[in-house]
């Protein structure tokens, strides 16, 4: 399994160690494994950030110019330098190890695109649900999604500067969180807290799928 380390210069570089892995990341009996992979949540927490800061390939992005007649819609206040928006989707693909390769689809986070969240959902394995904690009320929507459609699910915490930081128990009971549903501190914008979150992904919906 490759994880990250700094060599003399500073610069990251990926070697491979087992240690502290689960065994289905250290199985080298099994096949190639492609899995789909959705990244959710409310307007402008992340989702394009983390599909970006992780993707091998370029990411192919819907991105749109923000304009006036979104003024009423989109709630700028936690994020005034925001001037684009996701009117589809984000998709990248990254290589976690020689025989598992995820396909990230971040979806739209405003009401009026969620008509396509079902096609966006087909396939995946699993969803990683960002939430900002200036705005808790804004990641229900994609909760309660999951929770209705059954899909193994963990909820991430994207740390953004100036917002106060929480204890992941706090955020689970802030959102009533299962107990099983790993909660998450991370920081979408670093590659390598983006990898732990996609993995505590895979492991959880691992132990989600029945045998």
């Amino acid at each position: 399994m490759d994880s990250a380390v700094s060599d003399a210069a500073g610069v990251s570089r990926y070697v491979d160690t087992d240690e502290g892995l689960q065994s289905w990341q250290t199985d080298r009996t099994r096949a190639p494994i492609s899995t789909k992979i959705v990244v959710a949540g409310g307007f402008g927490v992340g989702k394009t950030t983390l599909v970006t800061a992780v993707s091998e390939i370029t990411p192919l992005q819907t991105e749109a110019q923000m304009t006036e007649a979104s003024e009423e819609t989109d709630d700028l206040t936690d994020t005034p330098d925001k001037q684009t928006t996701t009117v589809a989707m984000d998709f990248g693909r990254i290589t976690l190890d020689d025989d598992l390769v995820l396909y990230l689809f971040g979806t739209p986070g405003q009401q009026r695109f969620w008509f396509m969240w079902d096609d966006l959902v087909r396939g995946a394995i699993g969803a990683v649900v960002l939430a900002d904690t200036r705005r808790l009320k804004d990641c229900f929507p994609a909760l309660d999604y999951f929770e209705s459609c059954g899909l193994p699910y963990v909820v991430a915490v994207n740390h953004f500067d100036g917002s106060d930081v929480y204890e992941p128990e706090d955020v689970r009971e802030a959102l009533t969180i299962p107990a099983h549903v790993p909660v998450i501190l991370m920081d979408a914008r670093r590659r390598i807290s983006a990898i732990e979150t996609l993995l505590a992904l895979v492991g959880h919906a691992l132990a989600e799928t029945p045998e």
